[in-house]
């Protein structure tokens, strides 16, 4: 990325404000990339745990999977999932608040007994299912603002903070030569007024 600059005092101390302001910046996201990506793991394994957790409820209902043909399809479903928005590092992140089951009533005399835990055990799986998709959007989110965060580290690092000081670089040595000719030059008006002056 090439810095557009001038060749003067106002351009150098432009480009001195911006270059501390990016040396200033660059520990904060460094941190900020770190936890980001201490989150992400965090998010992950949960996600993993929880979808362990799912199949592992399921393998131990196999043995159930007889009755489950008697149970009516309809009779209970998801009516709403609660989230709370928390920050994690500056990004807004979904939290499970609560699942909201709608169960139609059933007639405990007509129906099997096994049906209020039926109920029970479908509310877990659905539980843990819902739990886990809401780690994995979490995941998502936090990984998606490190890899930004991430980009911007690498662009201070490595393109704008050596630009940044290359271009002041140049403008010094472009200063610098500047005084120098300008020296030389009044020395030598100066040599030439004293030979005039002699002759």
């Amino acid at each position: 990325m090439a810095i557009k600059f001038q060749f003067n005092k106002t351009s150098l101390n432009d480009l001195n404000k911006q270059l501390k302001v990016r040396i200033k910046a660059l520990p904060t996201l460094k941190n900020k990339e770190s936890a980001l990506r201490m989150e992400v793991k965090r998010a992950k394994d949960k996600s993993e745990e929880l979808t362990k957790q799912l199949s592992d409820a399921l393998e131990s209902y196999n043995y159930l999977a007889g009755l489950w043909n008697e149970f009516e399809p309809g009779l209970i479903s998801v009516k709403d999932v609660e989230l709370e928005i928390v920050k994690i590092a500056g990004i807004r992140t979904p939290l499970l608040k609560d699942v909201i089951y709608e169960v139609k009533p059933f007639n405990l005399f007509v129906k099997p007994l096994w049906y209020s835990d039926g109920i029970k055990i479908l509310k877990q799986l659905a539980q843990l299912g819902i739990e886990s998709e809401v780690y994995l959007e979490k995941m998502r989110l936090l990984d998606h603002a490190r890899k930004k965060t991430t980009q911007k580290v690498n662009l201070y690092e490595k393109v704008q903070i050596p630009g940044y000081q290359e271009a002041i670089l140049k403008i010094k040595r472009f200063m610098e030569d500047e005084e120098n000719l300008s020296k030389a030059s009044q020395k030598i008006v100066k040599k030439r007024q004293q030979q005039e002056d002699k002759v």
